[in-house]
């Protein structure tokens, strides 16, 4: 009997407890119901146009400042070699010694033809000198004295002759100490001590370079020339200073070179197999770290754009067609879609030239979740966004409504 009572007591309880576990799945499901759905949180950037430095990358290649191919202007056998390779020498350095003993033999037999000229030309100066007093008194012809005055003339022209010939001999003999006409860094001799050098055939012995400063010669295409010329013609960029067109140059393993560059001077032709012009430019190169013939890639200061809007690369997308679009939050916080004009990234970041208005906010995060039309709530910094949701900015949970529907469940 007592526990007839128990047990119907128990399932009284139970009913009790079961009926309010009921009463309040239902009303936490109303609260539920009865909840805002939140807009979806986006990350923009707000967008104003500001002035940027217009850059491109050409291809080019390094040159030396000074180029001397040594050269021998005289015929003999080379004694030694005065130099080492790969050193610097200087200007008026001494590099080979050509066998000087034919060339000087040369320039005596010179001198002695000289003098012995002079010597004529004194007997006959002497003999035209008593002519003159002869015919002044008729004790001799006339033609008789011409043809003393004619002789002493060429005398005179056979002195000359000579100086002359002793110059030449002079001058050959200073060709068998071949110097080195500029200051630089010499490379690989071509020829060695007993080797025979020929005058008539130019043999070359060696190089010489100076590559303090160096020459870099990149080309550009005749279509970028006129753009540049037609964009400065209009305003949209402005000429850098002349104190502010400065080049910087990328080396073949991707290292950006220390010091800058400037612009020397654009050539007027056009190669018309690539339809290009070449650009030079010179760098300081002091530590000798550019080498002639090296490749590289120069990054060339065209001017400013003033009016230029940069968009971060991750809120920039394109449509079927291949055209830049962007997302667009209005006014009235709805998504819309736009497509814009880029030009060239800069950094990090697109330079949009068109389709974009100042103050316009562009979605830079949470573009997986938004269509055009769709209203959302905007956060100007990506950074608080991603403190907002709890993770990255551009994560797939991005939105408030987003946690409070995992909430919900």
């Amino acid at each position: 009997m007592l526990a007839g009572r128990y047990a119907s007591r128990l399932y009284g309880a139970g009913c009790v407890i079961a009926a309010l576990v009921l009463a309040g799945c239902g009303s936490g499901s109303r609260a539920a119901q009865a909840q805002p759905q939140q807009p979806f949180q986006v990350g923009v950037v707000t967008v104003h146009p500001q002035g940027i430095m217009v850059t491109t990358e050409l291809p080019g290649r390094t040159s030396a400042y000074l180029v001397a191919q040594v050269h021998a202007r005289v015929d003999g056998i080379v004694l030694r070699r005065d130099f080492k390779e790969g050193a610097h020498v200087g200007a008026g350095q001494r590099l080979y010694q050509i066998d000087p003993a034919p060339y000087q033999a040369a320039l005596d037999g010179a001198k002695a033809a000289l003098q012995k000229a002079q010597a004529t030309l004194i007997s006959t100066s002497a003999q035209a000198g008593r002519y003159k007093v002869l015919v002044a008194a008729n004790a001799i012809s006339k033609q008789d004295y011409d043809n003393a005055v004619a002789a002493q003339a060429q005398g005179a022209a056979d002195v000359a002759a000579a100086k002359a010939a002793v110059e030449v001999a002079q001058i050959n003999l200073g060709y068998t100490d071949v110097r080195s006409p500029i200051s630089g860094t010499i490379g690989v001799s071509s020829v060695t001590p007993g080797a025979y050098v020929q005058a008539s055939t130019a043999t070359l012995m060696a190089t010489v370079q100076q590559t303090e400063p160096i020459y870099v010669d990149v080309t550009q295409s005749t279509a970028d020339l006129l753009r540049l010329r037609r964009e400065l013609a209009s305003g949209a960029l402005q000429a850098a200073g002349p104190n502010e067109a400065r080049l910087q140059l990328v080396l073949e393993d991707g290292s950006v070179y220390a010091l800058l560059g400037k612009l020397e001077m654009t050539d007027i032709t056009v190669d018309q197999t690539t339809g290009s012009v070449m650009i030079r430019a010179i760098f300081p190169n002091p530590k000798h770290v550019l080498l002639p013939g090296m490749f590289v890639r120069a990054r060339l200061q065209e001017g400013i754009n003033d009016k230029a809007m940069l968009v971060p690369e991750v809120g920039v997308t394109h449509d079927a067609n291949g055209a830049p679009t962007a997302m667009i939050v209005d006014a009235d916080n709805k998504v819309e879609l736009r497509t814009i004009t880029t030009t060239r990234t800069e950094g990090g970041d697109w330079v949009v030239d068109g389709g974009l208005n100042p103050g316009d906010r562009v979605i830079v995060s949470g573009l997986q979740k938004v269509k055009p039309g769709m209203i959302v709530r905007a956060v100007e910094d990506p950074a608080a966004l991603a403190q907002a949701t709890g993770g990255p900015a551009g994560s797939a949970d991005l939105s408030t409504g987003a946690s409070s529907a995992t909430d919900t469940q």
